[in-house]
């Protein structure tokens, strides 16, 4: 009898989901025991009520087939390969985490955007987006869902304020839209061994008159990029500097990714420019775009652009090697890990593991990097208190098409793959930190030495001054691909980085005016300003105390600063 009655007991605890919690315990202990350990800044008392939590919220969707996509970086590898796989063994939830282009991530999402049609239950897109969420309001307010539909399903572990990307996901409407998944900065890279080797010094200071070091600025960095180029080093001739220049898709990223913020182009403002923003956009009070041309007070063919534009192209002529001119993006980042590179403007962070691979010729054989990260120098236009560099978010975004029910099974996976239990794991595979709490981990504390400086960057007050894309973007699917045909235009010598600049912002704002007419974006939308001269809109913007769009600077080779590395971190620290 007892035994009949154990058998119904069990039988009950089944049909209520208990047994399944259990089930689903036995999965987490063992995905803790071989996955996490002590990567994590939980304990493991922590960490089991965490998955227990999970493990509850997830039993309404239990055996629900969910698919969300992302590009297919590091990080989001390890999440379609490992995460995902313990995410449904734990929750029931079959989970498909799909990899694709980072192009082909944008036309899913515009397709679901536009038919309403539910191709994706989430997707991890850039931040660069957060304009696009706001005002065509196809995304749902996170600050809602959290409230409202999604409470439920919320996390009370998920922690917010560590989050250190929220500002970028963050609308003018003061709502979350995105949730930060993964983050990285581009940051100047540079032969610390070369630099501190004493001949160079020595040949450096006497020909310029200053000591060699971190640039500063940008003049620094072109007698750097003059001093090596051509110079013999470990029997080879080596280059003072990188790029690519192929007419190709990813040349619009090095663009749209803070090269002409570097310069100096727009306003002053963290996490962007206001009113006028890196793009050189322009926004109104009431954050509506007016332009992007000078002529309606823009930035985008401003003296800074074209200034940054010029410099480009020189430095690829005159220090690069002569294939960069025909590369793409993913062809050149390898190059300077072959050993013949002495600095690059700027470099992504999430390469960083290709970078301190043993045995490459940038990598000490007790596996301390011979390169080092720093903050990447700023242009003649550029003023104290601009952004300096660009930050990739890639964040979790549901859409309001996809049902409520396959939101939030999608939700609880974005939550588990950013938790506190994983997070610190998913650091160390894929080193794009999100979390305030991981990059204060012992752990990398004990890594440090071996990435270069990375982690002293995260560390840093420094790091501030780099941001995604900011909110002036009224639409960035459609501006976005007009940057690497503008840009492509200058760097094939088809036109002059003036003409190149003036066509960019005139197709800009032809797409703001098409949107303006549509009306699409209702009052959050583009409102095309009057067209009047440089000097006026710049007399416009000082008297209101911003600073763009800039007068041409005549003599645009300012004096050259440098700053000794190892002084830098100290400051930092």
């Amino acid at each position: 009898m007892r035994l009949r009655l154990l058998a119904s007991s069990s039988a009950l605890m089944l049909l209520c989901g208990v047994g399944a919690a259990y089930a689903g315990m036995d999965e987490a202990k063992a995905f803790l025991d071989a996955e996490i350990g002590d990567l994590s800044t939980l304990d493991r008392a922590a960490q089991e009520a965490e998955m227990q939590w999970f493990i509850d919220a997830a039993k309404p969707f239990a055996g629900m087939d969910i698919k969300v996509v992302s590009e297919t970086i590091t990080t989001h590898e390890y999440e379609s390969k490992t995460l995902a796989k313990a995410f449904s063994d734990i929750t029931g939830i079959n989970l498909t985490h799909d990899l694709i282009g980072e192009g082909d991530v944008v036309e899913k999402l515009q397709t679901q955007m536009q038919s309403g049609e539910n191709i994706y239950d989430a997707y991890v897109n850039d931040s660069d987006l957060i304009g696009t969420h706001w005002r065509y309001q196809q995304a749902r307010s996170l600050t809602d869902w959290m409230a409202n539909e999604g409470k439920d399903v919320t996390s009370p572990t998920l922690d917010l304020d560590d989050f250190i990307g929220l500002k970028f996901t963050t609308a003018p409407d003061g709502d979350l839209y995105q949730l930060p998944d993964q983050q990285f900065a581009n940051l100047y890279w540079f032969r610390y061994d070369w630099f501190n080797d004493e001949k160079n010094k020595a040949d450096f200071k006497e020909k310029y008159g200053y000591d060699l070091g971190v640039p500063v600025n940008w003049s620094a960095y072109e007698d750097i990029a003059e001093f090596f180029t051509g110079r013999e080093i470990d029997g080879k001739k080596v280059y003072g500097h990188m790029d690519y220049g192929k007419k190709d898709p990813s040349l619009g990223w090095r663009f749209t990714d803070a090269w002409l913020s570097m310069a100096g182009n727009g306003d002053k403002g963290l996490p962007n420019g206001l009113p006028v923003d890196e793009w050189g956009i322009k926004v109104d009070e009431n954050s509506r775009p007016v332009g992007s041309c000078v002529a309606r007070g823009g930035d985008t063919n401003g003296p800074a652009s074209v200034y940054a534009i010029q410099k480009y192209l020189d430095w690829m002529k005159a220090y690069a090697p002569a294939a960069a001119q025909g590369m793409t993006f993913s062809e050149s980042g390898p190059v300077p890990s072959q050993g013949e590179v002495a600095q690059q403007m700027f470099t992504y962070t999430a390469f960083t593991a290709d970078f301190v691979k043993p045995g490459l010729p940038v990598v000490n054989e007790d596996g301390t990097p011979k390169w080092r990260f720093a903050p990447s120098p700023h242009g003649v236009y550029w003023k104290d208190g601009m952004k300096l560099g660009y930050q990739d978010v890639g964040s979790w975004t549901l859409l309001k098409s996809t049902p409520d029910d396959r939101a939030k099974a999608a939700w609880l996976y974005a939550q588990f793959v950013t938790s506190k239990t994983v997070d610190v794991k998913k650091s160390h595979v894929g080193l794009t930190l999100i979390r305030e709490s991981t990059i204060k981990h012992d752990s990398f504390t004990e890594r440090a030495p071996k990435l270069g400086g990375l982690i002293e960057f995260y560390r840093s007050p420094a790091r501030v001054q780099w941001s995604p894309t900011g909110t002036n973007v009224p639409d960035y699917p459609k501006l976005a691909q007009l940057w690497w045909q503008a840009i492509g235009d200058a760097s094939s010598g088809a036109k002059t980085p003036q003409e190149a600049m003036d066509s960019l912002c005139a197709e800009q704002e032809k797409v703001m005016e098409r949107l303006e007419r549509a009306g699409v974006q209702g009052d959050i939308g583009p409102k095309m300003a009057e067209e009047h001269d440089l000097e006026y809109w710049h007399k416009d913007a000082v008297s209101k105390g911003n600073l763009a769009p800039q007068l041409k600077i005549e003599d645009e080779k300012e004096k050259p600063m440098t700053v000794n590395y190892d002084e830098l971190v100290k400051s930092w620290q």
